[in-house]
């Protein structure tokens, strides 16, 4: 039986090892540097919307359901103070705070047999581990990656980071109907998500700030704590989106929990997915080899396309040792859809092109349009082709 060494326990490393168990044999074993109740009570890292493909793979998977909070049938789109339209799912999307998803699904894979170590992988760990797996697989996400992938410049053009985001679980939001992520843009400033979210306590709405350096919406320099930190965004939405600001609840209006914010700003990066550390592969998957911006709302989403993909290489050639040639051939599979989420998101974090003002204004008077638009979000090889091959007339 192959042995295989999942380097983390986010997104990437978590859907990779439900893929590796339901296509087993498999030996698995998941090396990362917290346990399911230190990941319960850690500071949030992010923010977290699956799509409909990727609730599709989490049910293949056979992984936790989480039939609590609310379904996300809709994305309702705010430009400069004036709503748009609102553009339907396709299939319902759902997001789930990650310290409770992580911990539960960890806890599920080693009843399921997978081993767990505990404690920090780094470069010189990695070196020591590889003759002992025939292959390794870094989801070390965005502290990575561990092992030395090339990057590639052609798509990694971003010299800094674009947007500095701030982002908060929250209680008293009213939610927008239909439920569903909400974007309001204030062009040159900046973009606030909302987005409805399942936590340990309770349904809450995420509040995302995505602020040009520089600008006005980056206004959270020098807050360490939640009550700062809720004031603030509360300052902010007051003064820059009014019609958010109308929906909050002034008495209820906190963060679900002392860790409920986090302040980061992304610098994206994509590397090939593949090297050797002496005889051993080593593959790339998620945010440690393809890190764009969360604008679009894609890091866990690529990261369980990729893991799917990384597995369904794996199952191409069972017999045979994996090697630099099996790399090529999972880097094959995702190279295309690497390229197309990386390069609408890079597009959505500078002045959009006329011809993508015109189709987001032509969703607000056309329902099929705005559905559409929606549907880049689960499927953004539909945003690649309205956004540049239409635009390229091919």
């Amino acid at each position: 039986m192959k042995r295989i060494a999942v380097l983390g326990s986010g997104t990437a490393g978590l859907h990779l090892s439900y893929a590796l168990v339901s296509r087993g044999p498999f030996e698995v074993t998941v090396y990362t540097d917290r346990s399911p109740e230190e990941v319960r009570s850690c500071r949030v890292s992010s923010t977290q919307v699956h799509f409909g493909p990727a609730r599709a793979r989490e049910a293949a998977y056979g992984m936790p359901a989480w039939e609590q909070g609310p379904d996300l049938e809709s994305i309702h789109v705010t430009v400069g103070g004036q709503k748009l339209f609102t553009g339907r799912l396709e299939s319902p999307a759902k997001s789930v705070d990650q310290r409770a998803y992580f911990a539960r699904c960890m806890e599920d894979l080693e009843a399921k047999g997978v081993s767990f170590v505990y404690g920090r992988v780094d470069e010189e760990r990695l070196q020591e581990l590889a003759p002992a797996y025939d292959l390794l697989v870094d989801c070390s996400g965005k502290r990575g990656p561990l092992a030395p992938f090339p990057q590639l410049e052609e798509l990694s053009p971003v010299p800094a980071p674009q947007r500095k985001c701030s982002v908060g679980y929250f209680h008293g939001v009213a939610p927008l109907e239909p439920s569903g992520v909400s974007i309001s843009i204030l062009p040159g400033a900046g973009e606030l998500f909302e987005i409805p979210a399942l936590t340990a306590q309770g349904p809450v709405t995420i509040l995302f700030i995505e602020a040009v350096p520089g600008g006005p919406l980056d206004a959270f320099g020098g807050i360490k704590t939640a009550e700062s930190f809720r004031d603030r965004m509360r300052a902010v939405v007051d003064s820059h989106f009014p019609a958010v600001a109308a929906r909050l609840d002034g008495e209820r209006f906190g963060l679900c929990d002392e860790r409920g914010f986090v302040q980061i700003a992304v610098q994206p990066s994509v590397h090939r997915p593949y090297c050797t550390v002496g005889s051993t592969l080593v593959l790339g998957c998620g945010d440690s080899v393809v890190l764009n911006d969360p604008i679009t709302g894609q890091g866990c989403n690529t990261a369980s396309y990729c893991a799917e993909q990384l597995v369904l290489t794996l199952a191409e050639e069972p017999g045979r040792p994996w090697d630099e040639q099996t790399g090529e051939a999972y880097w094959r599979r995702i190279r295309d859809h690497v390229t197309e989420v990386t390069t609408w998101t890079n597009a959505m974090m500078g002045p959009l092109p006329d011809h993508a003002v015109g189709l987001l204004m032509a969703g607000a008077g056309d329902p099929s349009t705005a559905d559409r638009i929606a549907g880049w979000f689960a499927d953004p090889r539909t945003a690649y082709d309205d956004l540049f091959r239409a635009a390229a007339g091919t």
